[in-house]
This record gives structure tokens, C-alpha cells and sequence, in this order.
């Protein structure tokens, strides 16, 4: 089998409501479409949504970075996918998020071959519910608070809590969403490397009562060396996101004992091949991983949802952003049902494709 032909498409769909983190308001998901032709009538499907304050990519540099990959691609082979990825790797350092959409889609050929879902290509199997919490953005106590209660009305079963914007206000905020939603229901919270380390240390401290389940990034990600520190003293476990994005820095984390869990994105990793590797590594030392998301439609929330099935170490899941889009591009993928639980299709492959009034190239 051999790829004969790549197209990209920029996906553009406004947010119901902007999504506030410490870096900053989201108010539109902006997504990379690939779609690869083979001469066997297989056809992949992949997406990215880059992060420009993460992953130092946008939708504009993904398509230009693409049609380098392009080339080191056609003619080739889609079904060796580890020569894939060095193909890419050759042609330019890092672009993970673009890289990750063509992953994707060369693991879609790969499952579609083989006549298996992606989850059991992988060597999965639907041994446990899939559950996503879903997040309250950054902003005044009150609203904060508001908006908790409408996720615990809807029954999801986590509320994902976005904070970093000042310690002592930021104890507000999970005081007042406690105080609003009692302490039943379990709360993780994420500071996207808002605080210094310090105040990370005083802030953890002083929301130990609250009943966290984790905290993700306190510091910011250059400076994980101090990540041991906060550990150490933090009374709430400690996942690594932006610190963690390949198998490297995973590795990294580990041997340094900086974090307790580990977040894996794709738009992160470079993909499946390479979140592999980091969920063997979490594996081997005992530590729990979250599936996490960008702003990627069902297309890719669905082969993070495959993903999701392939190992015992996989508990955490955080596939809500796809419910804040204003209009749903897809065909076909995972189903959201009641209290966040999310089936994940049978088809072979990912089982989702991008309906084709939303395939723009530019």
C-alpha cells in the first residue's frame, strides 16, 4: 500500500461561550482537517488543534508545515508507521501538533486494514467506562460557582476547575464552588503554569480542605526542576500537561519524581506512536495518566477516545471541549451520552470522518 495523496482543510468553528484559561480567552476552535488517499481505497482521517501558547503552532503554520510533510510522505508505505514518523521527524524538528493529525490518520489506515477499531489495534479493550469531566473557566467566584452547578445539574461526573490567576483568589474561587456544589462530586483543578513556585506551594496548602483530586501544571512548564520541591510539600497530587509533551520529557519527569501523574495530548506528543511510549513508560512506574484535549472536534476527541481504552493506567479523561462548539462537523465518532459517559464506535479504524460541508482547503 502506498499514500498517493494529502489534503489539509483549516476547520473554524466559533465556541458557544469563550473558554477562559490563565494564558489567556479561547473564543473559537481552529483545527487542522488531513485527510490521506492510498492506492488500496483506504482513506485516513486525522486533526490537530494547535496551541499557540502551548505548542507554539497555529492552524495557518500547520498547513504550511504540512505540505513539507507532504513530501517526505507520498509514494510511501502508511502501514509502517514508526518509518512514518521518522519521515516527519527528518524534515523538521518539533511541529508535534500538525505531525500528530497526520499520526492519526495513518493509525486510521493502519485499523481500517485490519478490519479493527482503533482501540483494539492497539490492543485495547472496552474494560471500563469512559467518563469526561467538564471545566469551569477562570473568572469571578460567583460565576465560577454558577457554572459548577450547572455542570453538577447535568451530571458529569468531575468538574475540571481552570484557576492560575492569583493564589489567594484562586482559594476563593474553589471555596465558592465548593460552598455551591458541596463536596460529593470530585474537583480537579489546572493552573496552566499561573503561579509562581512559591505561591503553588502556599496555594496547594491552603486547598488541601477542598477535596482536590489533582492539580495540573502549577508552575510553568521551563521550570520543572522545582516541580520535586512543590511535590514534595503539596498535599494535592501533582499531574504534569505542558512539562509533558513526548516520551523525553515524560522519561524526565519520572526519574525526577516531579509529578504524580502525567497529562497526554496528542497535539503534545506527535501523536499515537509517540503517546505510546510515554503510556508504557507511566506504566512501568506505577502512575496514573489523564487523556486530555486542545479544542479538536469529535474527529480527534474520538481517537482520544480509543486511546483511552488501551491501558489499566488510564483513569482520568478529559474530553469535554468538543460540547462547546456551536456547530458539530462530524460524522459518525464517539457518542456523549448521560452523565458524561461516552461510547466509543465499533467501526474499523477511528470511525469518525469530517462532514464534507466543513472541508475548506486554503
Amino acid at each position: 500500500m502506498t499514500i498517493t495523496k494529502i489534503n489539509c482543510y483549516k476547520l473554524f468553528i466559533p465556541l458557544k461561550e469563550p473558554f477562559v484559561i490563565s494564558l489567556g480567552p479561547l473564543y473559537n476552535a481552529e483545527s487542522v482537517i488531513v485527510k490521506i488517499e492510498t492506492d488500496a481505497d483506504i482513506t485516513g482521517w486525522g486533526e490537530c488543534s494547535p496551541f499557540m501558547s502551548i505548542n507554539g503552532e497555529s492552524a495557518g503554520t500547520g498547513l504550511v508545515v504540512a505540505k513539507y510533510l507532504e513530501k517526505a510522505l507520498l509514494g510511501k508505505n502508511p502501514l509502517n508507521i514508526a518509518a512514518r514518523i521518522a519521515d516527519m521527524d527528518a524534515v523538521i524538528y518539533a511541529n508535534r501538533s500538525i505531525k500528530s493529525a497526520l499520526d492519526m490518520a495513518l493509525y486510521d489506515i493502519a485499523a481500517k486494514h485490519a478490519g479493527l477499531p482503533l482501540y483494539k489495534f492497539l490492543g485495547g479493550e472496552k474494560n471500563k467506562v469512559i467518563a469526561t469531566d467538564y471545566t469551569v473557566s477562570v473568572g469571578a467566584p460567583a460565576k465560577m460557582a454558577a457554572d459548577a452547578v450547572k455542570i453538577k445539574e447535568q451530571g458529569f461526573p468531575v468538574i475540571k476547575v481552570k484557576i492560575g490567576k492569583s493564589g489567594p483568589q484562586d482559594v476563593e474561587r474553589i471555596k465558592a464552588i465548593r460552598d455551591a456544589v458541596g463536596y460529593a462530586i470530585p474537583l480537579r483543578v489546572d493552573a496552566n503554569q499561573g503561579w509562581a513556585v512559591d505561591e503553588a506551594i502556599e496555594t496547594l496548602k491552603a486547598l488541601e480542605p477542598f477535596n482536590i483530586q489533582h492539580c495540573e501544571e502549577p508552575v510553568a512548564r521551563w521550570n520543572f526542576m522545582e516541580l520535586p520541591k512543590i511535590k514534595a510539600q503539596s498535599p494535592i497530587p501533582l499531574m504534569s500537561d505542558e512539562s509533558c509533551c513526548d516520551q523525553h520529557d515524560a522519561k524526565r519527569l519520572i526519574d525526577l519524581k516531579a509529578c504524580d501523574r502525567i497529562n497526554i495530548k496528542l497535539g503534545k506528543s506527535g501523536g499515537i506512536y509517540n503517546a505510546l511510549q510515554m503510556i508504557q513508560l507511566a506504566e512501568a512506574a506505577g502512575m496514573g495518566i489523564q487523556i486530555g484535549a486542545f479544542l479538536e472536534s469529535r474527529l480527534a476527541m474520538t481517537a482520544f477516545a480509543h486511546l483511552a481504552l488501551c491501558s489499566p493506567n488510564i483513569v482520568y479523561f478529559d474530553f469535554d471541549t468538543a460540547l462547546m462548539f456551536s456547530e458539530d462537523p462530524v460524522e459518525g465518532g464517539m457518542i456523549y451520552k448521560e452523565h458524561g459517559i461516552i461510547e466509543v464506535p465499533d467501526a474499523p479504524g477511528i470511525g469518525a470522518v469530517v462532514k464534507a460541508a466543513f472541508l475548506k482547503q486554503e
